[in-house]
């Protein structure tokens, strides 16, 4: 008993499925034809019609010049000035045509075009050679190769799929967008006919003629706009040598802008600098460029004494002169805020605030700023730093200036005034010049290497020249006056000036220690 209610239960099923099958595949009906004939042993179970021919299936018509039609099976095939028309805004036309009223498949053969939208509409026009169209799935594909064409740009690849309701193709193998504007090259790609918005789904190039390349693997780009956004480290390369790149990027080509997130670098290969850090935006116009949060600039002019420079905030930008010859010259500033810290392999320098002018090559520190060359410190209310053919030639200080050189055995050579300049040759200092109330502390030595004394002086002007890191000899003005304690005189405080420090533990010490942080008492 209850295996006889089972089978009763299935075959109930089977009916109501049967049944749901047959309501569910409509019929293809024939509309009209100027003759039709049959001929069993040429074209079994089929309607043989010629001229004027006309197919309706639900809301699709099909013309064409003949057919075959195997009503039995709900399928026809079409040849000659084939016409396939779905509502108001889709038309198919082909030499050939073979279609299924069951599964709604239409292939449409030779010479092919798929037309979607309005004439006055500018439609979006899809020509092969052969394309399958999914009228069930809406959606239609070729794979032997295509052209799309919108109002805007015209795609080839060898496969592409095209959805007529959201207007979203898919391209694939030796994908080409042409646009008035620039070329899109890639192995895959999406688009939609609508927004004009190309995604980007694997190693796309972006060129534009003798202006940007945009080279991206992950991302979106507008063709409309110009704007994109591009992840995955993609580049923006610009004429010139200038090139961005980051793991995001929102970038907009008609107003030469973009805004990097995360592993920034941008790069200008004729000014020879890099900025890098986890935040940045560039300007197109005076390769104006930001960043910010682990900023950093590279300056590898002289690949021999490379500059870095840190700061919380770091702004750059090209600065266009024509001097009186009428010729053009164009130079980097370079603006740093708030925690600046500098390293080269000749001289090392912190403070609050910098502005690098590569036309003099100048590098000016303000607010609480330290330099420091081999054993020497100089510290003032404000340093120029000068190069010269990529090294430090000299710095000048100027109020509160204070020079310290360390000695052996703890000790510490001091000059203070109003005004410095330290002169170097080849990354060693050889001259220090004080001017303005000019103090010193210094120790000198016998030939053998012990200490004399500690010597006390006050002048209006002190030179003190270096050979080997060492005090070689110093001279003074005619009314300078001062004292030499020996050893074991030397009174209390007296080895000090009162604006000494040594700030030793400031000091950037590689390319990589500019991002250190240094906690004051």
């Amino acid at each position: 008993m209850r295996l006889c209610k089972t089978l009763r239960v299935l075959c109930t099923l089977y009916i109501v499925h049967c049944t749901w099958s047959i309501h569910a595949q409509t019929m293809v009906y024939l509309e009209r034809s100027e003759t039709l004939s049959y001929d069993e042993q040429r074209i079994a179970h089929a309607q043989i019609l010629n001229g004027n021919v006309l197919f309706r299936h639900e809301e699709a018509l099909m013309y064409c010049d003949s057919a075959y039609f195997y009503e039995g099976r709900n399928s026809l095939d079409a040849f000659g000035h084939v016409r396939l028309v779905q509502g108001d805004t889709l038309l198919g036309f082909g030499d050939k045509l073979f279609y299924d009223g069951n599964t709604k498949m239409a292939r449409l053969r030779r010479h092919v075009r798929l037309i979607h939208g309005k004439a006055e509409e500018n439609p979006t026009v899809l020509t092969t050679d052969s394309l399958n169209y999914d009228r069930a799935a809406g959606i239609a594909y070729y794979y032997t190769g295509g052209t799309v064409r919108d109002s805007l740009n015209t795609l080839t690849s060898v496969r592409g799929s095209y959805r007529p309701d959201s207007k979203e193709a898919v391209f694939s193998k030796e994908v080409r967008l042409e646009n008035p504007k620039f070329t899109l090259t890639s192995d895959t790609m999406l688009y939609n006919t609508e927004t004009k918005i190309a995604g980007i789904v694997s190693p796309t190039d972006i060129i534009y003629e003798q202006e940007t390349d945009i080279h991206s693997s992950r991302g979106w780009y507008n063709t409309h706009t110009e704007q994109s956004m591009l992840l995955d480290r993609s580049v923006v390369h610009h004429q010139e040598g200038r090139f961005m790149t980051g793991d995001t990027i929102y970038y907009d080509k008609r107003i030469g802008f973009g805004e990097v997130l995360g592993n920034m670098e941008m790069t200008d290969s004729a000014q020879h600098v890099t900025l890098y850090g986890e935040y940045g935006q560039m300007w197109e116009e005076n390769s104006r460029g930001y960043a910010t949060d682990s900023a950093l600039m590279e300056d590898w002019s002289d690949t021999a004494h490379i500059t870095y420079i840190h700061a919380d905030t770091l702004f750059t930008e090209e600065q266009h002169y024509t001097d009186s010859a009428l010729t053009d010259s164009t130079y980097r500033l370079v603006r740093a805020y708030y925690g600046v810290r500098v390293w080269r392999n000749d001289a090392q320098m912190v403070c609050d605030s910098m502005v690098y002018w590569s036309s003099d090559s100048t590098m000016h520190l303000y607010i609480n700023p330290i330099c420091w060359s081999e054993n020497q410190q100089m510290s003032a209310d404000s340093i120029i730093v000068y190069i010269v053919n990529g090294t430090v030639e000299h710095a000048f200080g100027s109020g509160t200036a204070l020079c310290v050189m360390e000695d052996t055995l703890g000790y510490f050579n001091q000059m203070s005034g109003k005004e410095m300049t330290m002169t170097m040759v080849e990354g060693e200092v050889k001259t220090i010049d004080m001017s303005g109330n000019a103090l010193t502390v210094y120790f000198p030595k016998e030939s053998d290497g012990d200490f004399v004394g500690l010597n006390t002086t006050e002048s209006s002007f002190i030179r003190i020249y270096v050979e080997n890191r060492k005090i070689h000899h110093i001279r003074f003005t005619k009314e300078t006056t001062g004292v030499l304690y020996p050893m074991d005189q030397i009174p209390y405080g007296g080895e000090k000036l009162g604006l000494f420090f040594w700030a030793d533990d400031q000091r950037p010490l590689n390319a990589n220690d500019v991002f250190r942080t240094i906690v004051k008492n």
